[in-house]
């Protein structure tokens, strides 16, 4: 009886050696640049203030929209703000901030703090509608058209070379 178990326990540590040993030569790099060209999914996010919701086929009606994912427990969130305040003056761009698991009260205080570039704010408080966009840290910034095309997708925090980036192509 020992000696199968000792068989077993040998089988079974081999096979999870084998499997972690073949992995290791797949790259698995999550990178969502395969997003930019498509359209962003029909999606209903929660209003920040009130029981509303925000469907994704209202920025049809936008020339240029920004979805920016933040938090206000998040450094680079805060970093990137200025620049979002920038972007705010572009008149022919529409800025929705989509918060993403963040306390309500905290993220109110950052926009009085900082000031609200957004023209419309939702929430996404478990970060699940979030992952539709192809959102898997924070901050993210997706800029699209009104046909709902992803022309741009920016990772982390945004800096005054992608505001010029933003600048240039809503300005066509």
């Amino acid at each position: 009886m020992k000696q199968i178990n000792y068989i077993i326990v040998s089988i079974l540590f081999s096979a999870i050696f084998v499997v972690l040993y073949l992995s290791l030569g797949n790259e698995k790099i999550y990178d969502t640049e395969d997003l930019v060209g498509k359209k962003i999914p029909e999606v209903e996010i929660n209003l920040f203030e009130n029981s509303g919701v925000l469907n994704t086929k209202e920025f049809t009606n936008n020339e240029f929209t920004i979805l920016n994912f933040w938090a206000s427990w998040c450094a680079p969130c805060r970093k990137e703000h200025p620049n979002l305040v920038r972007l705010s003056k572009i008149t022919n761009l529409k800025m929705v901030g989509i918060n993403f698991k963040d306390d309500k009260s905290n993220a109110k205080n950052f926009l009085q703090e900082n000031g609200n570039p957004f023209d419309i704010l939702a929430k996404d408080k478990l970060g699940k509608k979030s992952v539709n966009f192809g959102i898997y840290g924070i901050p993210e910034t997706i800029l699209i058209d009104s046909e709902l095309k992803i022309l741009k997708k920016y990772i982390g925090p945004l800096n005054i070379k992608d505001v010029n980036e933003i600048r240039k192509i809503v300005k066509k």
